[in-house]
């Protein structure tokens, strides 16, 4: 049994206790992010720093920059679950185009490793819940509907279809480098 699975397993007190056997939406839904977030770095494998920093396509994506975003978003969803909107508004404003692609002084290794203390502070988060249908009102943007909330499962999901999305981005842009596949 894993750390995570082990947390989550104690976790189970504070929701409906399924037999030890069965598994859990709160395990099923870290364990799909935790399958995507695999495939989004086994992209970078082998890589330098320049290498997943290359754009290889059309696009103005990079490999070190999707990582980087992917940590991002994440590490901004989990805020909200922990603290609401406020969460999203105030603070410090986020630079897009930095938000894609590796700085000076960056490297891959420290995106990867601060990716890594994301993914734990998730997991950190999620097993702390009393339930997944803890909510929080979504601030006011062009681009929520209006007097939206979201649920921390709704969190989730949504952080698992945006790290699966650019895993998927991360393979293509990966095979256009130097031919390597993640799946296949």
């Amino acid at each position: 049994m894993t750390a995570l699975s082990t947390t989550i397993t104690q976790d189970a007190s504070l929701t409906d206790t399924p037999p030890a056997h069965a598994s859990t939406e709160r395990s099923d839904l870290l364990q799909t992010l935790a399958t995507h977030r695999f495939f989004l770095k086994f992209t970078v494998r082998d890589l330098s720093d320049e290498q997943a920093g290359r754009q290889t396509t059309v696009s103005a994506l990079n490999l070190a920059g999707l990582i980087k975003h992917v940590t991002t978003t994440e590490e901004f969803w989990m805020r909200f679950v922990v603290e609401g909107a406020v969460a999203m508004t105030g603070g410090e404003e986020v630079d897009w185009p930095d938000h894609f692609r590796m700085l000076e002084g960056e490297t891959l290794a420290g995106l990867l490793e601060r990716y890594d203390e994301v993914a734990r502070r998730t997991e950190e988060i999620v097993a702390s819940l009393p339930h997944l249908d803890l909510s929080h009102p979504l601030p006011e943007a062009p681009w929520f509907e209006p007097g939206a909330r979201w649920s921390a499962r709704r969190v989730l999901l949504h952080v698992i279809a945006e790290t699966s999305q650019h895993a998927g981005h991360a393979d293509i842009i990966r095979e256009s480098l130097d031919g390597a596949k993640t799946m296949g």
